[in-house]
């Protein structure tokens, strides 16, 4: 007995540093994973695609597939709303529709759907005032909408139809790509790969209709077939990758006029075979442009010099075939690239000295073609 009264304080210390570890673990793993920076991916719906997916960039560069948010049809494209409490998706189809959805906790759901203005809609933006711009692929025109603070999308307000063609089989009638606001100004930036053209427009407010700047329109080299641009944090310099010639261009705004600058190869010098450029970022520092290669399956890193002129850095392959999108995380430390034909989304990290990127991981993920932060 007195041995054990003598025992009792040693007992009493190691239930007690017992008690505490076991405090200090009570959460099931589940809880103590990372919650990371979550994205959703715009698929087309084949190969086992039933929609919009949902996942999470960890810390470390590495990616956490969450899962099926919402079952579409072709969400090709996505964008969120100002204030991140709606999602749009385009449905990429004969008859164009885009869908908003309120984002809650455990997914998205369903608020308004609308006829986009033509067929197989490809890109759709925002601005902060509600005003919706949708490019129509086929049907080569932008539609205007307006999505309201309930959520809810307005009816089809007004129709901006291409006329033209460029110089190659595939610009024999107008493809309006993607469609763009410009940062702190009205002016609104369409770009046609089949008229290979930027066409620029306003926004007026009491008709509720687009109107034609006293610029019109910005020709291209011929046969550029431009696609997507991308601003640079000055405000004075524009690029556009353009889709056919595999170039990026430059483009200067200089009193409300734009002008075509130059242009450079998004390929290696001995690369022959077929290629098609596809999405355009720019870092926030402005000092780094990348660009997505379809069949050299790469992107090409450029440096931004003086007078917004780029120069090479170097490629990175995306570890799949048809890159089609690739998006910069928030903080501008990784790129996530989506290969739509080999189904997987890779991570890269990227280094803010020399624009570089490094393989992290990649996972599976069914037809992917838009991430969206």
């Amino acid at each position: 007995m007195n041995k054990i009264l003598y025992l009792f304080p040693t007992i009493l210390i190691v239930l007690i540093i017992v008690f505490l570890v076991f405090a200090n673990n009570e959460a099931p793993p589940s809880k103590m994973k990372q919650e990371g920076k979550i994205f959703y991916v715009g698929t087309y719906t084949q190969n086992n695609s039933e929609g919009i997916y949902k996942y999470s960039l960890l810390d470390n560069g590495h990616i956490d597939a969450i899962g099926l948010v919402v079952k579409t049809e072709n969400p090709s494209f996505l964008t969120k709303s100002s204030d991140n409490k709606y999602l749009l998706a385009v449905s990429e189809a004969q008859e164009g529709l885009v869908t908003s959805f309120e984002i809650t906790k455990d997914g998205l759901e369903f608020m308004s759907e609308k006829p986009s203005g033509g067929a197989h809609p490809c890109f759709v933006t925002i601005n902060k005032e509600g005003y919706v711009l949708v490019a129509n692929y086929t049907g080569g025109n932008v539609g205007l909408l307006k999505l309201g603070p309930n959520g809810k999308l307005s009816k089809l307000l007004d129709v901006q139809q291409h006329i033209g063609s460029g110089t190659t089989e595939r610009q024999e009638a107008p493809h309006a790509h993607s469609v763009r606001f410009e940062k702190n100004s009205n002016t609104i930036i369409s770009v046609d790969l089949g008229t290979n053209e930027l066409l620029f427009s306003a926004i007026d407010s009491v008709q509720q209709k687009l109107k034609p700047s006293t610029q019109h329109t910005l020709k291209m080299v011929a046969g550029a077939g431009p696609r997507h641009l991308a601003f640079h944090p000055n405000e004075n310099w524009i690029y556009t990758v353009n889709e056919l010639n595999s170039t990026v261009s430059l483009i200067t705004k200089q009193q409300n006029n734009y002008m075509l600058e130059s242009s450079i190869s998004t390929l290696p010098e001995n690369f022959t075979q077929e290629n098609t450029c596809a999405d355009i970022h720019i870092s926030d520092d402005g000092k780094f442009l990348y660009a997505s290669n379809r069949g050299h399956n790469s992107i090409a890193i450029f440096s931004i010099g003086k007078e917004g002129k780029l120069s090479l850095v170097g490629h990175e392959s995306t570890r799949g075939n048809g890159p089609r999108n690739f998006s910069l995380s928030p903080d501008n430390n990784f790129i996530v690239v989506a290969n739509q034909h080999t189904n997987n989304l890779v991570s890269f990290m990227r280094n803010a000295n020399t624009g570089k990127l490094t393989y992290i991981t990649e996972v599976k993920a069914y037809a992917p073609v838009c991430i969206l932060f």
